[in-house]
């Protein structure tokens, strides 16, 4: 009977022990569920950046309130380059038969002649003494050429002209160029300036002309050789001297030529300066583009936005327009060249410059958006701010 009860005591004992050992394994599993928990919470507030709200300094581009006076002024262009520019190879007439020196040095057309014997080249006149002096004296010179971004060194000998007592070095050079165009805009304050759209380059080489200094004065449209497929019309328009120079010319890039202009000037149609439009807020629709075809009269003429790309990096032809006044296709047939830099107008807004002209339709052509030529003008296009983002 006592062994009996031992027993029952034993068995109620082991009972309560595996009872106990139940419920501390149920307080252990809960505990570390909630561990395991807040690890994880944790994890997903560190992740989100909750357990600790840091204040970030971030550099947000906003658009400011800037504003430009357009321009559609036609403007007479003077550049000066720098050194002498190679336009062409001439032969001289020796007793040996005909030669060029200069290409016997090889020396290219495009080439932009630096330097004689180590001496600064300017301009065309500064180039005579040395071949005359080379040519008597029997002694080559030594010239500094810019090709492609590179300097070169030749060394040319001068020939005497049969029959003429002088003597040449078989080249054809140029140290300056001319033409008209169309003023874009003026920026009010610092009468920063953009025109034409595009670069100016050589005639005869084709090439962008590196510019020294020059310099842009008015200039009067006498008359219109009408544009057709297959053949872009021409301003006719002779320099006004006698109204002074507008301003100076301290760039000629793919995006147009830029300097500053002495003085504010008025177009006589819109005086006011205007907000600008970037590449993506600009339309598929009417515009209208402001340019002289007579004297001296700046005026507005309808136009048609067919296409816009929008651009995140600086690029040219980024706008196609055709014209539909009907009174420019008359007198005009449309895009001309002298024509370039016309600003274009859009919903009160300058977005961009007329540049090309489509040679196979006259009535079409290419435009730049104006944030380029101002980012080229170095014109601030963007204030930077620094915001606190959570």
């Amino acid at each position: 009977m006592k062994n009996l009860n031992v027993q029952r005591i034993i068995k109620f004992l082991l009972l309560l022990f595996i009872v106990g050992i139940g419920v501390f394994n149920i307080n252990q599993n809960n505990v570390f569920s909630s561990t395991i928990d807040h690890k994880q919470s944790e994890i997903v507030n560190v992740a989100l950046g909750m357990n600790e709200l840091p204040s970030k300094k971030v550099d947000v581009k906003v658009l400011n309130n800037l504003r430009i006076i357009p321009g559609g002024q036609s403007i007479g262009v003077k550049l000066n380059s720098v050194g002498v520019l190679v336009v062409g190879h001439h032969l001289v007439n020796t007793t040996s038969g005909q030669k060029s020196p200069g290409e016997i040095a090889g020396i290219k057309v495009g080439d932009m002649i630096i330097k004689m014997n180590g001496k600064q080249i300017e301009k065309m006149s500064d180039v005579l003494p040395f071949i005359q002096r080379a040519g008597k004296n029997g002694k080559p010179i030594k010239i500094t050429v810019k090709r492609e971004g590179k300097y070169y060194t030749k060394m040319l000998q001068p020939i005497r002209d049969q029959g003429q007592n002088s003597y040449r070095i078989g080249l054809y050079i140029r140290d300056s160029a001319s033409g008209i165009g169309t003023m874009t805009f003026i920026e009010p304050n610092s009468l920063k300036y953009g025109a034409l759209g595009h670069v100016i380059s050589d005639s005869d080489t084709r090439k962008a002309i590196e510019v020294e200094d020059g310099h842009i004065v008015y200039s009067t449209v006498t008359s219109i050789e009408k544009g057709a497929d297959g053949s872009p019309g021409e301003k006719i328009a002779h320099f006004a001297l006698d109204r002074g120079t507008i301003g100076n010319i301290t760039s000629n890039s793919p995006f147009g030529i830029f300097g500053k202009v002495n003085y504010k000037i008025d177009n006589g149609i819109m005086s006011e300066p205007l907000p600008i439009a970037l590449s993506n807020e600009v339309k598929k629709g009417p515009a209208k583009i402001l340019t002289v075809i007579h004297d001296n009269k700046v005026e507005a003429f309808d136009i048609q936005i067919v296409s816009s790309i929008q651009q995140k990096f600086p690029s040219t032809k980024g706008i196609i327009i055709k014209v539909t006044d009907k009174r420019l296709l008359k007198e005009t047939g449309g895009i001309v060249q002298g024509m370039s830099g016309s600003p274009i107008i859009q919903n009160g807004k300058l977005i961009g410059a007329v540049t090309h002209v489509f040679v196979n339709d006259s009535t079409s052509g290419y435009g730049v958006h104006i944030e380029w030529m101002l980012d080229e003008a170095k014109v601030p296009i963007y204030d930077y701010q620094e915001n606190k983002a959570s």
